[in-house]
C-alpha cells in the first residue's frame, strides 16, 4: 500500500462485499454480504490490504470510501434511472438472456446502452482513482464488461483482469447484440479475461475472430496497441469453487445435524428427499424438475409420503416482468401438484421463496438424499458444490445438468440434459434406487474433485496467470 488513498490491489464487482441494514433503533451498519465471490476474495484482499469498489445496493447514497474487515470500500451511486436501465434493463433483461442461450428473449434499448456506459465509466473513473502506480485491478462480472478498456486509457501503467461469472454464449447468439463489438473492445482491455469454461473461452475467442480478425492463439489474442505493436491477452477458463473448509465446519457442527434430522422427521420421514435450491430464475430448469417429479407421481413411480420434493427458490429480480411470470408459473404448478398428489399428512413438494442462512442451507443439504441441479445454461452452479462439500458421510446423489459448468468437474454425478424430461426421470428413478456402495464411491470422487479444486485455488491461479501476462506492448 503507498498511501491511505492509493491500493495495490483493487476489486471492482457490482455490489459491495456488505449490505446496509437499519436496525430497529434506525441505526445503520453494515453486514458483510453471504456469496463465494466475497469468501474467495477476502483472504486477498487481507493480505495485500486491498480496496474493492462497488455499488451499495440502495439508491442515491452518496457515501466516502470507509473501512470494513481490513478492506478499503469504495461507493458507486446509482440512482433509481440508473439502477432501473443499467442493472434491471441492460445488465439483467439484455445481457443475461443473451448469454444464457436466449432462454428467454433480450430486450435491447439504446436508452439502457447507455445507461450501461455511463455507470462503467464511473465504476472505471472510481477504480482508476484508488488504484496505486502499477496496481493489479481485478474487475467482476457481466454487469462491467467495459470497464477493462476504459481503465487501460485512463491507467496504462495498471494491470488488469477480468472474470466473467457466466456463460460466454456462442457468436451465433451473441452476434445479436447490437453492441456486439463494443463489449468486446471493453472486455480486450484486460490482461487476462477468465471464463468458467473451456467453450466459453472459446466462444469469446471466436467473436473476436469474427469481428475483429485479430490473431488468436489459444489461451492468447494479439490485440493491436495503437502504437504500431500489440498487446497479449489471456482468455481461458478458471472455474470458480466454494470455500469448502467453511462448508465442511458447519455440516460438522452436531446442531445442524440434529437440524437435519429435524427436517427429515417435519417431512415426515420419507424415505427419499429431494431438493432444488436455486435463484428463482428461468435459466434454473425448475419448471422441468416439477414436470419430470409430478410425471413421476402420476405414474406411480413415486408415492407421496416415501418421497418429498424440496424446492427452495429465493426471490431474485422482482422487478423484471420475465421474473415475475417465473414465479407465478412455479407457484401454480406447485399448488397444482400438492392439490393432486398430496395427502393430509404429506405434502408433495414443500416449496419455500425465501433464502436461508448458511446454516441451515448445510442442514437440508445434509438432509437430501438427492440434490437436483436441472439448470438450462449455468456459468458453473456453487449449489452441486456445496452439497458435495457438506456430505461428509459420503452419501447422497447429485443429479447435474451437463449445461452448467459444474458438469465440466463433476462427472461423477448422474449427468442429465434437463430439456429430455423422460430421460431426467430415469436419472432421478436411479438416483433414489442407486446402492450404497456406488452413491459412496461417487461421493467420494466427487469430494475429491472440490477440495482439490475450492476457491483459493481459483483466486490464486486466476492472480498468478495475471502477474505473468505481459502486459508491454511489443513492437514489431
Amino acid at each position: 500500500m503507498t498511501d491511505s488513498t492509493h491500493y495495490d490491489f483493487v476489486v471492482v464487482s457490482n455490489r459491495l462485499p456488505v449490505d446496509r441494514v437499519v436496525d430497529p433503533d434506525g441505526t445503520a451498519r453494515w453486514q458483510r454480504s453471504p456469496g463465494g465471490l466475497v469468501t474467495a476474495l477476502e483472504p486477498v484482499m487481507r493480505a495485500s490490504q486491498g480496496a474493492w469498489v462497488g455499488w451499495a445496493g440502495q439508491p442515491d447514497l452518496e457515501l466516502e470510501p470507509f473501512v470494513s474487515d481490513d478492506a478499503m470500500l469504495v461507493p458507486v451511486p446509482l440512482s433509481p434511472l440508473e439502477i432501473e436501465y443499467y442493472y434491471e434493463g441492460f445488465s439483467n433483461d439484455t445481457l443475461w438472456p443473451l448469454y444464457h442461450d436466449v432462454i428467454a428473449p433480450p430486450s435491447f434499448h439504446r436508452e439502457w446502452w447507455e445507461a450501461y456506459v455511463e455507470v462503467n465509466q464511473r465504476f472505471a473513473d472510481a477504480s482508476a482513482r484508488v488504484a496505486a502506480p502499477g496496481a493489479t485491478v481485478w474487475v467482476q462480472d457481466y454487469q462491467l464488461q467495459l470497464v477493462p478498456r476504459m481503465l487501460r486509457e485512463q491507467r496504462p501503467d495498471l494491470t488488469i483482469g477480468f472474470f466473467n461469472h457466466i456463460p460466454f454464449p456462442p457468436y451465433g447468439i451473441y452476434a445479436q447484440l447490437p453492441w456486439r463489438k463494443q463489449v468486446i473492445e471493453g472486455l480486450l482491455g484486460a490482461d487476462v479475461i477468465g471464463f468458467q469454461r473451456v467453450a466459453d473461452a472459446g466462444n469469446f475467442s471466436r467473436a473476436v475472430r469474427r469481428l475483429f480478425g485479430y490473431a488468436t492463439r489459444t489461451p492468447e489474442i494479439r490485440v493491436p496497441d495503437g502504437l504500431g505493436g500489440h498487446r497479449s491477452v489471456i482468455a481461458k477458463a478458471f472455474p470458480i469453487s466454494i470455500d469448502v473448509e467453511s462448508f465442511e465446519e458447519i455440516a460438522r457442527r452436531p446442531e445442524v445435524q440434529d437440524r437435519a434430522r429435524q427436517i427429515r422427521a417435519d417431512l415426515g420421514n420419507p424415505s427419499t428427499i429431494m431438493l432444488g435450491v436455486d435463484r428463482l430464475d428461468y435459466t434454473k430448469g425448475i419448471r422441468h424438475r416439477l414436470k419430470a417429479f409430478g410425471e413421476m407421481l402420476r405414474d406411480g413411480t413415486l408415492s407421496v409420503g416415501d418421497a418429498v420434493l424440496v424446492q427452495v427458490a429465493s426471490p431474485s429480480r422482482e422487478r423484471v416482468a420475465a421474473y415475475m411470470q417465473l414465479r407465478d408459473e412455479i407457484e401454480l404448478t406447485v399448488g397444482r401438484l400438492n392439490g393432486t398428489y398430496a395427502t393430509i399428512s404429506h405434502s408433495a413438494v414443500a416449496y419455500l421463496h425465501h433464502g436461508y442462512p448458511r446454516d441451515e442451507m448445510v442442514a437440508l443439504y445434509l438432509a437430501a438424499d438427492v440434490m437436483l441441479v436441472t439448470a438450462l445454461r449455468d456459468g458453473m452452479n456453487l449449489v452441486a458444490k456445496e452439497y458435495v462439500a457438506c456430505r461428509l458421510d459420503e452419501d447422497g446423489v447429485l443429479v447435474l445438468s451437463e449445461f452448467a459448468g459444474a458438469a465440466d468437474e463433476l462427472k461423477n454425478a448422474l449427468l442429465v440434459n434437463p430439456h429430455d424430461i423422460d430421460g431426467l426421470k430415469e436419472a432421478m428413478v436411479a438416483a433414489v434406487r442407486m446402492p450404497q456402495r456406488e452413491r459412496t464411491t461417487r461421493m467420494r470422487a466427487l469430494r475429491r474433485r472440490v477440495r482439490d479444486n475450492d476457491v483459493a485455488r481459483w483466486s490464486n491461479t486466476f492472480l498468478d496467470t495475471l502477474r505473468h501476462a505481459n502486459h508491454h506492448s511489443d513492437a514489431r
